[in-house]
């Protein structure tokens, strides 16, 4: 099957990316609504799965960022905006219930954390930087507006970020030699697929690069 894209409207497109363009890392962007304190009331959390690294020096990540269902602009993009920080996380698969219940829309101000318990979710300093990072997530990318885009006739909105500190979980590495090593199958993390469907990792194995 040939699939001639000028022949098909922006949303078709759209499914059909989504569900060939798999897996894709889902980014769990935690963003503050005002420019005051962090309480739980005023932090956005929302995922996000047209999502990448793109470059190492400077260290970026880029999240694609559309409009909400009515048309408005995503608290993500306006808090980023006037605040200019976030905190990505990288959620593990026994979190795929709450990072759906985080893509709901919400009115601007109102916080997905709020709904959520403490059990389930809970924010924790994180060292260094002005916004907390999630406890339960074993990943996390403490990050400084880069730079903005805006691509398309919708448009949409391409968010570079800079990554100024990375937490990773003591029980999820190991450091060789003083280098860290990071275990995939014990992240497990979350990934997104097409349409409602996610999914995690199978068993990692290794393949060595030709010289």
């Amino acid at each position: 099957m040939i699939i001639n894209f000028s022949n098909y409207s922006a949303s078709q497109r759209y499914h059909l990316m989504t569900q060939t363009i798999i897996p894709r890392p889902i980014a769990w962007v935690l963003t503050n609504s005002t420019n005051g304190n962090n309480n739980q009331e005023n932090l956005n959390l929302a995922p996000f799965s047209y999502f990448t690294a793109i470059s190492s020096d400077p260290a970026l990540l880029m999240l694609s960022v559309g409009k909400k269902p009515n048309g408005d602009i995503k608290d993500t993009l306006v808090n980023v905006l006037k605040n200019k920080k976030m905190v990505i996380h990288i959620a593990g698969e026994h979190l795929a219930d709450v990072v759906t219940q985080t893509a709901a829309s919400l009115a601007h101000g109102d916080s997905e954390l709020a709904t959520i318990s403490d059990e389930v979710l809970k924010t924790v300093p994180f060292d260094g930087f002005t916004l907390p990072r999630l406890a339960q997530c074993d990943i996390a990318y403490a990050c400084e507006l880069f730079e903005i885009k805006e691509i398309g006739e919708v448009p949409q909105t391409l968010i570079f970020v800079e990554i100024k500190q990375l937490y990773v979980s003591p029980k999820v590495t190991t450091v060789n030699d003083g280098r860290v090593n990071i275990h995939a199958d014990s992240v497990n993390p979350l990934a997104r697929l097409g349409a409602s469907e996610y999914s995690s990792i199978t068993m990692p194995f290794k393949k060595a690069r030709p010289a």
